[in-house]
């Protein structure tokens, strides 16, 4: 197994240089860059709010009071009119004044250090600025992703234990319903009947805590707490509750299907005996496959929607507004930090196979 650990990690280090440079390369072809981002509110083209545009020794660029030269010639579009010294200036800034090679290379060799840099746009640096944002999707993660295993899997169980009953059936239409429900939909739904719309107020609609939260008890701190999470996690968890369950239950009814659950029933086991002791085991491989992308799509992907409906700032809204204004800085490392994320955890899924089902033999494969 420690070769095969060694094999998975040294792996992980062209996977994600492939990443990187395919995100690169993309954005080199990309129009409206940062440069062009300042150009933009300076000629009054943009709309765009930069907070900072600042270079080293606390230089500010940016200003609409630069001076503007006579020469029209610009790579730029809308940059006619602006001194060739001053978009220079910009370039230089932004780190545009070197190859894109150079520039792959300088960004790679900082991230293995975990060096990310400043954003462009606002006066933080980016590891800083994720780790504010980090709050809201690990509160929405973390909860999705034990509410989506605690109520599924059980429930998923059920249902292939009574496969084809009154019970399946019903459950199985509410599902499906579920599932076809876009989550925002859904979130404006529960926003209108219970966070003040034209029904009933009973729902805060921003942040994770109130403003009064450091003056509360533990126990109201916990209370209010829940309390700002409920309706975001009943609108985010609708896909992930839906998409569990049906696995489970697919999973189950497979193996009950099989031989050797004939043959422990004849040995005189209990039906239950057989579901938890030879059944389980088997079944809750292809859960835990499916782990991974569940733990990274619970912390990222699934949640801008969500997080701009019920105004709550984390990775989602980081990540979009990043990529809308070409912070740059901020999207590529949260692009590594979640890559990273991931291959990690697929690896420690692995590990979990063997931890469940000892049969399997990771070194006795070849890796490709």
């Amino acid at each position: 197994m420690g070769a095969y650990i060694l094999r998975r990690l040294l792996l992980m280090i062209p996977t994600i240089v492939g990443i990187m440079a395919i995100s690169f390369a993309v954005i080199q072809f990309a129009p409206g860059g940062p440069v062009e981002q300042v150009i933009a509110q300076l000629t009054g083209q943009g709309n765009s709010s930069l907070d900072r545009i600042g270079g080293g020794g606390g230089d500010t660029v940016g200003s609409p009071q630069q001076d503007f030269g006579d020469s029209a010639s610009s790579q730029y579009r809308g940059a006619q009119g602006l001194d060739p010294e001053f978009i220079a200036k910009l370039e230089a800034q932004f780190g545009f004044d070197k190859p894109p090679l150079e520039r792959f290379l300088t960004m790679m060799w900082n991230y293995i250090r975990f060096d990310f840099g400043e954003s462009y746009f606002r006066s933080v640096s980016v590891l800083d600025l994720i780790i504010e944002k980090m709050p809201v999707s690990i509160s929405l993660g973390v909860w999705i992703l034990l509410l989506s295993y605690i109520i599924s899997i059980p429930l998923g169980i059920k249902k292939a234990v009574s496969d084809g009953s009154r019970f399946d059936v019903w459950t199985s239409g509410l599902i499906v319903v579920a599932y076809a429900v876009p989550g925002f939909l859904f979130g404006i739904l529960l926003i209108v009947l219970f966070a003040g719309g034209s029904f009933f107020d009973w729902f805060p609609l921003r942040g994770l805590t109130s403003d009064n939260f450091a003056q509360l008890s533990l126990v109201d701190k916990v209370i209010d707490y829940l309390w700002h999470l409920t309706l975001p996690l009943i609108a985010l968890s609708l896909a992930a509750f839906a998409t569990t369950t049906l696995l489970t239950k697919n999973s189950f009814i497979d193996e009950i299907r099989k031989q050797y659950v004939t043959t422990a029933r004849a040995k005189g086991l209990t039906e239950r005996q057989v579901l938890y002791r030879h059944v389980f085991r088997n079944a809750m491989l292809i859960i835990i496959a499916g782990f991974p992308g569940a733990f990274i799509s619970a912390f990222f992907s699934g949640s801008l929607l969500i997080e701009t409906i019920f105004t709550l700032d984390g990775l989602g809204r980081l990540g979009f507004e990043s990529v809308i204004r070409r912070d740059y800085p901020v999207v590529f490392a949260t692009l590594f930090i979640f890559s990273l994320m991931g291959l990690v955890v697929g690896l420690i899924s692995d590990l979990v196979y063997t931890w469940v089902d000892p049969r399997i033999d990771f070194e006795k494969r070849d890796v490709g």
